[in-house]
């Protein structure tokens, strides 16, 4: 006889910003899918401070689905923080985290629940190549894949989302990670729990545009980068011992040529050369200070222990 399949508890977990007309089409996708399923599913969406009318949209699928739960943000924090409040209010056997822009299938949630069920802990979603909307898109994010892998000790996988499943125990040694900058896929490769990736190609936006502008991309690397290296800093001290040994060859060169006698006809017109070094060392030291000055304020917003987020209602 055919072993009969676990039903779980399954928690969706939505951040939401700015999603009005949007959301409603999104909902209904997803129940689409859910409701042919053997599961007890539950609707988790986060306002991330909305403006515009997604708090109505929220309250209006929450009357017409009693599965729903919505939690709201007293400001916009940003995605991660969002996604990470999802995560702190979920009871789930298993939690699927998705968008809610329509961009994340949800014809995956049952291939995700079964490679669960399989025993692995997190199931991670991985946009294909052609997924990328535009050449400029497509080449920043292999950069930063190639970049972040060669400095840091974590490998994370290219074109990885956010849309992923994970069982309560990797939910639970999540939440023990309190760190205010978030890069979410980088500490979850990081937990080191058994994971698999599911390949999937992206749709299109159900209506609107992206709220993930080019400087909301650029903190995000920029969180990945300090957060998960040192690399930068070993940059900067590299430099330093490079112009070292410039300057002791330079200092070799003036020796010599005092012991020539050469100094009055050659030293003069060196000066150029030396002020284009120090302004090049000048430059790489003010660099190295930046990177200290980023790690220092990084330093400084952690020892503060502030909530990576604030919750202003809860239905």
């Amino acid at each position: 006889m055919p072993t009969k399949k676990r039903k779980y508890k399954v928690d969706l977990v939505i951040p939401v910003f700015n999603e009005a007309g949007v959301i409603e089409k999104v909902h209904a996708q997803i129940r689409g899918v859910v409701d042919a399923l053997p599961h007890d599913f539950r609707f988790l969406y986060v306002d991330d401070g909305s403006d515009d009318g997604t708090a109505e949209s929220l309250q209006s699928l929450k009357q017409a689905d009693r599965r729903v739960s919505v939690f709201t943000l007293s400001r916009n924090f940003g995605h991660q923080a969002a996604l990470t409040a999802g995560l702190d209010h979920s009871s789930g056997d298993i939690v699927i985290s998705m968008d809610g822009d329509g961009q994340h299938p949800p014809e995956l949630i049952a291939e995700m629940i079964e490679l669960i069920g399989h025993g692995y802990d997190i199931v991670q979603g991985q946009r294909a190549a052609e997924a990328q909307p535009t050449f400029f898109k497509k080449w920043t994010s292999d950069t930063f894949y190639r970049f972040i892998n060669t400095i840091s000790g974590t490998r994370m996988v290219a074109g990885a989302a956010d849309f992923r499943a994970m069982t309560r125990q990797a939910v639970d040694a999540l939440k023990a990670m309190p760190e205010f900058h978030r890069f979410l896929r980088g500490m979850i490769t990081w937990m080191g729990f058994r994971s698999v990736i599911l390949p999937y190609h992206q749709p299109p936006r159900v209506a609107g545009r992206s709220k993930y502008s080019l400087g909301k991309m650029f903190r995000l690397a920029s969180d990945a980068i300090f957060s998960f290296s040192l690399i930068p800093l070993y940059i900067g001290l590299s430099s330093g011992l490079v112009f070292f040994a410039l300057a002791a060859v330079q200092l070799s060169w003036v020796v010599w040529l005092s012991v020539t006698k050469n100094t009055e006809q050659v030293i003069a017109p060196g000066w150029s050369s030396l002020m284009a070094v120090l302004l090049i060392a000048s430059g790489i030291i003010m660099i190295l200070l930046g990177f200290i000055g980023v790690y220092v304020g990084y330093i400084f917003q952690e020892v503060k222990r502030r909530p990576v987020y604030l919750l202003k209602k809860e239905e």
